[in-house]
């Protein structure tokens, strides 16, 4: 997931000034914080009680029984909540705030500004796309307990909101019509067969019915068969009967109308949409222009260590030669999804000990390694991360996608676990949600260029843990970083510079080993999803460069245990409050006897 969990943010009402000029101090710096609290912790209810998805995601089973109101009504009213919220953080009194207070206030004043920036973009009208949506609504049971009675009485209750659900989604699909606001069709074509699987003629084969295969021993035999029998005539009579009308929908009136171009810039208001998610996703204020010379100049770099490898192992031919090699030789590829799976978890097994080399603090909080689910394995990467419950109910895992073995190289498979698994996405969202005296959204948050810069930089930590060894995982060290190099070229290439799809693939497939397969699903995802890629390499250069910056100021006392332990102790934060964070922190060290 990709992993990119949005931090609801709206307010109740707006609040007075918390200071007047009579108050003391003392007094003045409890009013404001007592001020900023209440409206963390509302608006902390307010998201899980808005998003039913989001707390079900953070173990929260309160509203397990519904799901997010799509309709024109509710979306107006949260975003008049989200400018109402603006305005309450506004109105406290940041100075009379504590220092951790102060990063807290700063941090939500960043997302609440940019949740409010956004709504004129109409992001709604777009509400799905091949990596997710209504079209596949079921995937959130991965996530549900499905431990009692009462948890499959919630998922049939969601069930019988389904038809509701598609129906929302149905009239702000006709509202993008209406305005010019679709998806390419490039990517939205992918979306029929995603549908179709939705259509069964036995409700048993649905994949909404998953949780009533495998049913708990603690539930009585009678009951089990009640709530399949109700299950199973909920997707017959409601589940199954909208989905065949949505894909007559889909095909028949959205996709034909869906936007020829794959560019950003070609949506309304085009350019200021992708200047907005291009600073949204990096943190910075960085232009595209800019942004494209720092990828072409990472490229570059990248493929003369490329070419050292090469030639390490005795490899004859151009770097395109040795790339054919590594995408075709089968004895880079397992045969079996089985094969591949088991190997996964020897990854994550060889790399567990050797954490404590970089670390001083490991997560209390485990994860595990699952298979991407099938039905979306085709249409989606080759894995991500699922953040654990915040009250450790629930471990984190690592889905790992097992369609087409043979597509999958054995050399990119150390480099990938330490990005989504540890240390990389599991370590920065179990790190966060461990914060002791933090508010939640800051437990919880994800500022994309702090989360996959870290995950990027945590790929090259495993040169710091001795974990390659084998010149070609090197190699995988070096796809990866060349892989979100290439990100920065092809997202702004597409979406600001005029670049087809296919030329984005072909200058993919020239820089770096990653199969067609692989590639293709890359491209489609940051078509789908501009500017989200190009946080990555924006996050690891800063990450790196603040590395580089603490060894040369703290010379022989630096080391690198701390200093990771350092960046991983805010949270997710923006990368320019993550600088003046490790600024602080060097200079505290250096003044320590």
């Amino acid at each position: 997931m990709p992993v990119a969990i949005a931090v609801v943010l709206a307010a109740c009402s707006p609040q007075p000034s918390s200071q007047t000029a009579s108050t003391p101090a003392g007094e003045t710096r409890n009013t404001a914080a007592t001020a900023l609290h209440q409206l963390f912790d509302e608006e902390w209810e307010y998201g899980l009680r808005e998003h039913p998805e989001t707390a079900s995601y953070r173990g929260d089973t309160r509203y397990n029984d519904r799901w997010t109101d799509q309709s024109l009504e509710a979306i107006e009213r949260r975003q008049t909540h989200a400018r109402d919220v603006l305005e309450r953080i506004k109105a406290i009194d940041r100075e009379a705030l504590s220092a951790g207070d102060r990063l807290s206030h700063d941090v939500f004043l960043w997302q609440a500004e940019r949740a409010v920036e956004r709504q004129k973009f109409n992001e709604w009208q777009r509400p799905l796309n091949q990596r997710g949506g209504v079209q596949n609504a079921e995937n959130i049971a991965e996530v549900l307990p499905f431990r009692t009675a009462k948890d499959y009485q919630d998922w049939i209750s969601r069930l019988e909101g389904v038809s509701a659900l598609v129906e929302q989604n149905t009239v702000l699909m006709r509202e993008g019509l209406k305005a010019g606001n679709t998806p390419p069709k490039a990517v939205m074509s992918r979306i029929p067969g995603q549908i179709d699987a939705q259509v069964v003629d036995d409700p048993a084969a649905s994949p909404f019915y998953k949780p009533f295969t495998r049913m708990p021993e603690g539930i009585p035999a009678a009951e089990q068969v009640e709530l399949k029998a109700r299950a199973e005539a909920v997707i017959r009579e409601r589940v199954v009967p909208a989905y065949r009308d949505f894909a007559v929908f889909f095909r028949d009136e959205y996709l034909p109308g869906c936007s020829d171009s794959i560019a950003a810039t070609d949506l309304p208001d085009g350019k200021a949409y992708y200047d907005f998610v291009a600073r949204q996703f990096t943190t910075t204020d960085l232009p595209a222009d800019e942004i494209h010379e720092i990828g072409v100049k990472e490229v570059a770099r990248i493929r003369a260590e490329m070419e050292k490898i090469k030639d390490e192992v005795g490899f004859e031919g151009s770097l395109a030669d040795f790339f054919t090699h590594l995408r075709t030789d089968p004895k880079f590829f397992h045969k079996t999804p089985e094969e591949l799976f088991t190997h996964y978890l020897a990854i994550s097994k060889r790399i567990d000990p050797e954490l404590v080399k970089v670390f001083r603090t490991i997560p209390r909080l485990p994860y595990g390694v699952r298979p991407i689910p099938d039905n979306i394995a085709p249409d989606t990467t080759t894995a991500y991360y699922q953040p654990g419950a915040v009250d450790g109910s629930r471990a984190g895992y690592y889905y790992v996608n097992l369609y087409k073995p043979e597509v999958r190289p054995k050399w990119e498979m150390m480099a990938l676990s330490l990005h989504e698994a540890v240390p990389g996405h599991h370590f920065q969202f179990a790190r966060g949600q461990e914060l002791p005296d933090t508010p939640m959204f800051r437990r919880v948050g994800y500022f994309t260029a702090y989360g996959e810069g870290w995950a990027l930089y945590a790929e090259r930590l495993g040169y710091d843990m001795g974990l390659y060894d084998d010149p070609y995982d090197r190699m995988g060290q070096l796809a990866y970083d060349m892989w979100r190099a290439v990100r920065l070229v092809v997202d702004t290439g597409m979406h600001s510079k005029g670049w087809s799809r296919q030329q984005a693939i072909d200058y993919f497939m020239d820089n770096a080993p990653k199969t067609l397969q692989d590639v293709t699903n890359e491209i489609d995802r940051y078509i789908a999803w501009p500017g989200q890629a190009l946080a990555y390499k924006i996050g690891q250069i800063r990450i790196s460069e603040l590395r580089e910056m603490a060894s040369s100021e703290l010379g022989d006392d630096f080391d690198l245990r701390d200093f990771n332990d350092a960046v991983l102790e805010t949270g997710s934060v923006p990368l320019d409050t993550l600088e003046r964070h490790i600024h602080a922190w060097v200079s505290q060290r250096a003044r320590k006897p």
